[in-house]
């Protein structure tokens, strides 16, 4: 049954890669969030196919869409989940080619979002697509969830499904195909917290700097202490600790030197800042959005205490923008196991077990205990200008997938 598998995958390969630049073209940046017509995309791909599905939505511009196949009975329920909203483009005319275009050049896949993520929806599309023909040589339960609003971490995608389904997409294992590379595969991630400060004063005429303090002026000790926290120690599960030591080189290969030293360390970027309503006038209003990461072994709770501290020293007020707690399951889990295997089988290389830098849907299924496995193509062009997906990473990926998913199924 592999092989059938992998014939199938040879046999749509046209397929796919058309079906991938349309996706692209189908633009869907986030914001606004907008991902009708990517969903309209996915769903030809499923009605073409006669599976059935529903769309599950919150806001009508961000669809969800859900998709199951029962098997024979088992306990086990794989879920296959990837997004379809994207980051938006500012410098379009900086790219070598189209951000919306969808080129097929150098033997990769241009655009917006391929990287991140619609390579790996595309994956569990047809990863679906295929296990579905296959009836009752499997067993349990296949899930497919296509979601909006990832990229901004909103309350209209994958949290969404969790509030109003949660028996349908919780399941025993979850398998997306964000970032990581051929070289790593993702077991947990760093948390994120946001959070906006401002700083007032009672402000006055730039010619009389003695009647009251820059606002401006102010928020700059305050940032330097903020970054103080930076450097607190912490403990990593031991666990934890061993996998990521052993996984150094490999993490560093994936996303450039020093990305493993980064996966263990509290980082904080200052994004924005605005203050000051005239050149020649002290600003009496000042306020910045800081990105704090926190790796597994810190908590909200922590930063938190060391910013209520901060106030005997610098008079401030703040407001938390959004919050998503440090992850990670087991190393080792069957799911992990199987996909590691895999990829080294495909590929010829071992891929080592990782903690992610960023933030991805994989971990509302952390948060509920439930193993959730990242593999998916490098991140090049992420975010950034030319990001693209070569071909045949591409196809290694889908392979990877496909196989992965019938062996934890297989019966």
């Amino acid at each position: 049954m592999r092989d059938q598998l992998l014939r199938w995958i040879e046999d749509d390969r046209h397929r796919f890669i058309a079906f991938l630049r349309d996706f692209v073209r189908a633009a869907s940046p986030n914001p606004p969030g907008d991902t009708v017509a990517a969903m309209q995309h996915v769903r030809a791909l499923l009605d073409e196919e006669g599976i059935a599905y529903r769309l599950v939505e919150r806001d009508p511009t961000m669809p969800n869409l859900v998709a199951s196949q029962t098997f024979a009975p088992t306990p086990k329920h794989l879920v296959l989940n990837g997004h379809i909203d994207v980051f938006p483009v500012e410098n379009a005319g900086q790219w070598k080619y189209g951000p919306w275009d969808g080129a097929l050049a150098d033997g990769a896949v241009h655009g917006r979002g391929v990287a991140d993520m619609k390579t790996g929806t595309s994956v569990s599309l047809f990863t679906f697509l295929y296990l579905s023909r296959l009836g009752t040589d499997l067993g349990g339960r296949l899930t497919l969830t296509v979601v909006s609003d990832e990229e901004t971490f909103g309350p209209n995608g994958a949290r969404h499904l969790f509030d109003v389904c949660p028996e349908e997409v919780t399941g025993t294992a979850c398998l997306n195909g964000e970032p990581s590379s051929r070289h790593t595969v993702r077991f947990g991630e760093r948390g994120a917290l946001w959070l906006r400060f401002t700083i007032t004063t009672r402000g006055g005429h730039g010619a009389y700097p003695h009647v009251s303090p820059n606002a401006i002026d102010l928020a700059y000790p305050l940032i330097q202490d903020l970054r103080e926290f930076t450097r607190q120690p912490f403990t990593e599960p031991p666990v934890l600790a061993a996998a990521l030591e052993a996984s150094a080189a490999a993490v560093d290969a994936a996303n450039g030197k020093g990305a493993s030293r980064i996966a263990r360390s509290i980082t904080m970027n200052v994004g924005t800042m605005a203050g000051g309503p005239k050149v020649n006038m002290i600003a009496s209003r000042c306020q910045f959005e800081v990105d704090f990461r926190l790796p597994n072994g810190v908590t909200k709770a922590d930063l938190l205490a060391w910013i209520e501290r901060l106030r005997g020293k610098h008079d401030f007020s703040y407001e938390v923008l959004m919050s998503n707690d440090p992850n990670w399951c087991e190393p080792d889990s069957e799911l992990a196991r199987i996909v590691r295997r895999n990829a080294a089988a495909l590929t010829g290389i071992e891929p080592a077990n990782v903690i992610g830098l960023g933030n991805t849907d994989a971990r509302l299924w952390r948060y509920r205990g439930v193993p959730a496995v990242v593999y998916g193509p490098a991140p090049r062009g992420m975010g950034s200008l030319d990001e693209q997906v070569a071909v045949d990473e591409a196809f290694d990926i889908l392979r990877c997938h496909v196989l992965s998913a019938y062996d934890y199924l297989c019966r």
